[in-house]
């Protein structure tokens, strides 16, 4: 009796290889995610990432560090030419932040700075489109 039942599941087997392991392999990826959500419950929670706006008057951005963490806020080292809140190129169109990198391009002899918007504007210059926050 046990050696008919044997021959008997031997010879479904056989006939049915290709759809047993195509169940075994969706049966085992199924136990690997559920394992791995269940894992993921362990891992330490991350804080969140926050953007503020700095001050533009006595500020600029300096590069990002290795950490991936927010920029780092330091002094300009030229304050001394440092007028306003916005700044503009003499033979330009659009007024930036200081610390927008359109601003960072124009030479210290061609700039020209304004301490609010509507003066820019009024100057003749337009926001930066480059800049946000403008």
């Amino acid at each position: 009796m046990l050696l008919d039942y044997y021959t008997k599941v031997k010879s479904l087997i056989s006939e049915n290889k290709n759809d047993l392991y195509v169940a075994a392999l969706v049966f085992f990826v199924s136990l690997a995610s559920f394992g791995l959500g269940r894992l993921s419950v362990l891992w330490p929670k991350k804080e969140p990432i926050q953007i503020t706006m700095p001050d533009a008057r006595n500020t600029t951005h300096e590069d990002r560090g290795e950490t991936g963490q927010a920029a780092v806020l330091s002094p300009v080292k030229n304050s001394t030419t440092q007028q306003g809140k916005y700044v503009a190129s003499k033979s330009g169109t659009a007024y930036h932040y200081p610390w927008c990198s359109g601003a960072q391009r124009i030479k210290e002899e061609n700039k020209i700075w304004f301490q609010t918007k509507e003066e820019a504007e009024k100057a003749g210059y337009k926001p930066a489109g480059n800049c946000d926050g403008l």
